[in-house]
């Protein structure tokens, strides 16, 4: 690593300080403040002297004027000089140095003065005399002491106290902050921690192979990749993978975040890029990971109102440069995470820099039982939990989130007493995530709670009588988080979606605003979250996914992230108006038709929204009671909901009340 500490700052400040202390002390006149005996007896017989100290030994005194003769002496008569050391002196200053001949004499002719004139206020004092090498030592030992203070306390701090370089400090500004690990740290993570990626981990896993067997790729004629960059959602493990790869490489590990490169000061980032490259050059073989790398690697010439090169720029161009480099035989190698790889620069994506690109996608059913698994070998279960289950019922969860809820049911479970976790806390713990806290005591007039359950009803009524809407599990009209109401579906895991999907989806998004329609021959704000999703949902079928007849086959999509830069739009004036028309068209022509199914099934509207009302809670086979058996989804009746519990539930279709209008 460097050592170079830089210039030392503290000789020029001693030196400095050193001839101020001299050019005070000889800066003074001491004419103008020593006056002899008979200057000082006419001082005395005028009555402006308070006070004389007599020193002995060395024929002097210091004289010391009353209040009243010092003002006089400041506005007509030029005052002594003071050094600037006098400031660190708190003891009285004398007014004026007195140089007397014998000291007997000159003690008779005070003594005379003082008896011939009563009333004079001067007294006199006697003590030891100043030795002049004496109190220029003690001053030269108080300004060292000063400097030795200023150096330790303050200069060793700003310079890092002297243990490895702090980024934030003032004159270490430009060093790496990157936190190492190397065999002195041990990190717990291993790949054993990382479940569910599969194709990442055997990426990474060939990364740290290289690092420790380097000459079974390179008798091949293989070379080292110099990046690895991992992509993709929040909470998917991409940070989690890094810290295995710490934990596995044996190799000195520099982990930091993209953010710690910049500084409000110009140049720092690339400082902090050269210093970090050249410490993994000396540790070689080593990695370097750097989390969040969009917040220095957006793409150049962008968003740039001012038209030139800012900061970050700047320490980017550093970063291409270093990964570049010119000598392949130190094997760094780089690895970042991001969740906008679209963002990215181009030059930062070619090949020579981040070789290659893993991404980490959202876990699939069997990743989700294994994450389970290693979630829940920390946690007191009930025997009967059954890790499949909980990974069916959890479609759409990220690691993390699943993380989460496995936490969550362990407080619920201490929260209820209970000696184990149970599969009921599970289920709670998913509707506390996804549908918010419940809150029973919520005061609500029945007329809303009426429309509520009627709403409702209508989304459970619509999904159940259409094809391609996802399976209904669960309704609730027990307000929780911000909705007064919420149903619970099963989505299912597919990887394409057609037309027909789609439109079914928003019929049954809009079932709960038909629903009010139908019954009560008027609408309410309740269905704000609704309509929020047709709208999105209906604009992607025109203008990315291209499932519209009258646009046809167009998308209108930037996947690489360019166009959140432009002002302008990517069609014209008379395409915009287009895209708006269909798009309306698409959402009345379903909530037309919501209208018609929910007319011809009024009666089964008003047995459900009855049965919601009487129990608050309905679920599964509740609606087969009224409705009969749903032909679509038959692989569901593998799990049947319990009645006299929580079911299995997940991705709420939750609807805001009322209260929600002041935030609209």
């Amino acid at each position: 690593m460097n050592n170079n500490k830089g210039f030392n700052w503290f000789f020029p400040i001693a030196l400095v300080a050193i001839l101020f202390f001299f050019f005070s002390n000889i800066g003074g006149d001491a004419k103008d403040s020593t006056i002899d005996e008979e200057e000082f007896f006419q001082l005395m017989t005028q009555g402006k002297v308070q006070d004389v100290l007599i020193y002995k030994d060395t024929e002097k005194a210091d004289v010391f004027l009353t209040k009243a003769a010092k003002t006089a002496l400041t506005k007509g008569q030029k005052a002594p000089e003071r050094s600037p050391l006098d400031a660190f002196d708190f003891a009285p200053k004398p007014d004026y140095t007195l140089s007397f001949g014998d000291l007997q004499l000159f003690l008779q002719r005070f003594d005379k003065i003082k008896t011939e004139n009563p009333a004079l206020i001067t007294k006199k004092d006697f003590g030891l005399g100043k030795n002049p090498v004496t109190e220029l030592l003690f001053t030269a030992l108080f300004w060292i002491g000063i400097m030795a203070l200023f150096y330790f306390v303050i200069f060793r701090k700003m310079m890092g106290g002297g243990g490895g370089g702090g980024g934030g400090q003032i004159f270490s500004i430009g060093k790496s902050k990157a936190k190492l690990f190397d065999e002195k740290d041990k990190v717990q993570v291993s790949f054993k921690d990382v479940a569910g990626l599969e194709g990442a981990k055997e990426e990474v896993q060939e990364v740290v192979d290289f690092l420790k067997n380097s000459e079974k790729y390179t008798k091949l004629g293989g070379k080292i990749p110099k990046g690895v960059l991992l992509v993709g959602p929040p909470g998917t493990g991409k940070t989690l993978l890094a810290k295995a790869v710490a934990g596995e490489a044996k190799v000195p590990f520099f982990s930091l975040s993209g953010s710690d490169f910049v500084e409000m000061f110009v140049g720092v980032g690339a400082s902090r890029v050269r210093d970090l490259f050249a410490q993994a050059k000396l540790k070689s073989p080593a990695i370097i990971f750097i989390d969040e790398i969009d917040a220095i690697g957006r793409a150049r010439g962008k968003g740039n109102m001012t038209g030139g090169n800012d900061e970050r720029e700047n320490t980017l161009n550093q970063l291409l440069t270093e990964m570049d480099g010119f000598g392949t035989d130190t094997n760094v190698i780089i690895m970042a995470a991001t969740n906008r790889a679209d963002i990215l620069d181009k030059a930062l994506m070619r090949a020579g820099r981040f070789d290659r690109s893993i991404y980490v996608d959202l876990p699939e059913l069997h990743e989700r039982r294994e994450i389970f698994d290693v979630h829940l070998a920390k946690i007191k279960l009930e025997d009967n939990i059954d890790r499949e289950f909980l990974a069916k019922q959890t479609p759409g969860f990220s690691g993390a989130d699943i993380a989460n809820l496995c936490n969550e049911a362990a407080l619920i479970a201490a929260r209820n007493s209970h000696e184990s976790v149970t599969k009921q806390d599970f289920l709670d713990a998913v509707d506390r995530i996804i549908g918010g806290l419940e809150k029973k005591n919520k005061a609500i007039k029945p007329s809303e709670k009426r429309r509520v359950a009627y709403h409702e009803a209508g989304h459970a009524t619509i999904s159940w009588l259409v094809e391609h809407a996802s399976p209904l599990l669960k309704v609730t009209i027990v307000p929780r988080g911000r909705s007064l109401g919420a149903a619970w579906y099963l989505p299912e895991e597919r990887q394409l979606t057609t037309t027909e999907q789609m439109l079914d989806e928003l019929c049954a998004t809009l079932g709960g605003r038909a629903a009010e329609q139908t019954i009560f021959g008027n609408i309410s704000t309740g269905a704000l979250s609704d309509l929020e999703r047709v709208t999105k949902q209906a604009n992607a079928m025109v203008t990315i996914y291209g499932l519209n007849d009258k646009l046809g086959n167009i998308s209108y999509y930037d996947s690489t992230g360019q166009s959140e830069y432009s002002f302008g739009k990517p069609y014209s004036e008379q395409t915009a108006k287009m895209i708006d028309e269909e798009i309306s068209k698409i959402i009345e022509n379903q909530y037309i038709r919501a209208l018609e199914i929910l007319a011809a099934n009024k009666d089964k509207l008003d047995a459900l929204a009855a049965k919601l009302l009487e129990k608050e809670v309905i679920f599964r086979e509740d609606l087969e009671d009224i409705f009969g058996e749903r032909q679509w989804d038959p692989e569901l009746t593998e799990h049947p909901v319990s009645n006299t519990q929580n079911p299995e539930t997940i991705s709420p279709e939750t609807v805001l009340g009322p209260e929600s209008n002041t935030q609209i």
